[in-house]
């Protein structure tokens, strides 16, 4: 019998595998979110540098170099103080050597992968597909919480996921194919109208490309006929947030919010709850 033929048989050892698996690519997500960002605005400064005829720097910075160290007292995490979750709490969030504050994102990222990943495992069993709404939950995860923390959504993350999208759906894994072609050119070209109204109407940008490029990937995962419900979810639960923010006198009236983080958990709900999501919404 086969480890995938003794995970489908017995339950528990797949959630357990499953949570497992998610703390530890949390913990790698937990990098990208970090250094993604980084990567880009280094990008953008060597660009900037070599059309000035500058040097670029020539130190090496992605997500494997440097190695892991704290941003306080730059020295380098030992690998029993990286373990996801369990040395946060061990740590009580504070450098081993500095007493810096960790922040609470480490774990919190690390936890929602894990509980993404069992809800996968869940919701399609022991599948490819299961494995490939896994993959889809972490890409929008950290899209979400880079998209709010630096108004961001990198090509690097928003085009593989599309075209992720329409690769699981040759076999028609989630939608048929047909769909999920009309899904990526709806969900780019409804945004993409939306912006240019907006900014027609009132010489503003509303949004950013990135937010078109996440619509057009959940359409291909999802198919057209899902972009509907993540749209009016993803805008029902952004104005409830923005408004709460403004009334607490978190933001003001005119300053910009990022969108991507409310398509992404909407795309997310879309994959989990399926046919039930869209019953409640026909409701």
């Amino acid at each position: 019998m086969s480890f995938v033929q003794i995970l489908a048989a017995t339950p528990w050892l797949a959630y357990a595998s499953a949570t497992v698996l998610g703390l530890v690519v949390g913990s790698f997500l937990n990098v990208v979110i970090v250094r993604l960002p980084r990567m880009m605005h280094r990008a953008w400064q060597a660009q900037c540098a070599e059309l000035q005829g500058q040097s670029a720097p020539a130190e090496r910075f992605d997500l494997a170099r440097p190695g892991s160290h704290c941003p306080a007292c730059n020295q380098a995490i030992a690998w029993h103080h990286n373990i996801p979750v369990v040395s946060w709490l061990a740590l009580r969030g504070k450098c081993a050597y500095c007493g810096a504050p960790i922040s609470w994102q480490y774990p919190a990222v690390e936890l929602a992968t894990a509980a993404l990943f069992a809800a996968c495992v869940a919701v399609l069993g022991v599948s490819w597909a299961a494995a490939a709404a896994m993959a889809f939950c972490a890409v929008c995860l950290s899209l979400a919480v880079i998209d709010a923390q630096t108004s961001l959504l990198p090509d690097d993350l928003t085009l593989p996921l599309l075209w992720g999208g329409l690769f699981v759906n040759l076999w028609g894994m989630f939608v048929p194919l047909h769909h999920a072609v009309i899904g990526a050119m709806a969900g780019y070209g409804v945004l993409w109208s939306v912006y240019w109204i907006f900014r027609l109407l009132t010489g503003k940008e509303g949004m950013g490309y990135g937010d078109f490029k996440l619509l057009a990937a959940i359409g291909a995962w999802l198919g057209w006929q899902s972009l509907p419900l993540v749209m009016v979810a993803a805008s029902l639960v952004g104005v409830a947030v923005a408004g709460a923010l403004m009334i607490a006198g978190r933001v003001r009236r005119d300053q910009p919010l990022p969108f991507g983080p409310y398509l992404a958990a909407a795309g997310i709900v879309a994959l989990l709850a399926g046919d039930l999501w869209a019953k409640l919404f026909a409701w």
